[in-house]
């Protein structure tokens, strides 16, 4: 892996300022990219043999400093990239550990079963990246699937702002709620699905119910959530029972089908 600076610029991929097997740098954010982005790569290498996003071992190319006051992270099929926020709600994207975990999870998924990011297939998606970034956040923490707190994005949000986290996969729509931001607006159950045009059909709303349900599942089986449910999750993912227009029946279905008994 590499990271990059933008120099608040949003030329891609800015210079380059530390490589793999690199001293840390100084530089906050380079330095959390690094530990995270090493982190997602050993999980999906040392957990479930597959090296790097492609399987082939590709290099992982990240940029921080992106933009000014930008209030987001991305994968944008090349590379990753990160914001350092507004400093008003948002600090830096590579804060939370876990935010480099799940946008690295999208380029897992882009290679494998190719989740269309629209309506249940892009809940998935996203839930996808989640599970995976709390995997290994959770990992990294040495956590049993009783110990761990299950929020993504946690340490994201300024003091002030009345916000634990940007999800909370054991209680969707339970992370936030602040005059500024709004309530957290993740749903938990699919009697709630929200059908609506925004937001690629909702994908960010959406994505509460199968985070919800790897939750349960993760729970439900115990030990570490990396060696058991995100086995059966990995499993799925990378089968030929997934593919990209997949929803949350037929990502259920896998799930059990490879579980076994």
């Amino acid at each position: 892996w590499t990271v990059h600076t933008a120099a608040n610029g949003t030329s891609l991929p800015g210079a380059l300022v530390r490589s793999a097997g690199q001293p840390d740098s100084g530089d906050a954010a380079v330095d959390e990219a690094a530990y995270g982005g090493q982190g997602t790569l050993d999980l999906f290498d040392q957990v479930y043999g597959r090296s790097s996003f492609d399987g082939q071992g590709a290099e992982v190319t990240m940029t921080v400093h992106y933009g000014r006051s930008y209030d987001n992270a991305f994968w944008n099929g090349d590379q990753l990239v990160f914001g350092d926020g507004d400093g008003r709600i948002f600090g830096r994207f590579t804060k939370p550990v876990d935010v480099l975990g799940h946008e690295l999870t999208h380029a897992v998924t882009e290679h494998t079963a190719g989740l269309v990011y629209q309506g249940q297939s892009g809940a998935l998606n996203e839930s996808v990246s989640d599970v995976f970034a709390c995997c290994m956040k959770q990992r990294l923490l040495g956590q049993t699937v009783d110990q761990a707190d299950w929020l993504i994005g946690q340490g994201l949000f300024l003091p002030g702002i009345r916000a634990r986290a940007l999800r909370d996969m054991a209680a969707p729509g339970t992370a936030y709620d602040d005059p500024q931001l709004g309530k957290d607006p993740q749903v938990a159950h699919l009697d709630d699905y929200v059908d609506t045009p925004d937001d690629n059909g909702g994908v960010h709303l959406n994505s509460g119910i199968p985070n919800k349900a790897f939750h349960l599942a993760a729970t439900a089986i115990g030990g570490t959530s990396w060696d058991g449910a995100g086995m059966i999750w990995f499993a799925a993912l990378t089968g030929s029972d997934i593919g990209p227009d997949t929803d949350f029946a037929g990502f259920a279905a896998a799930t059990v089908a490879v579980a076994g008994d």
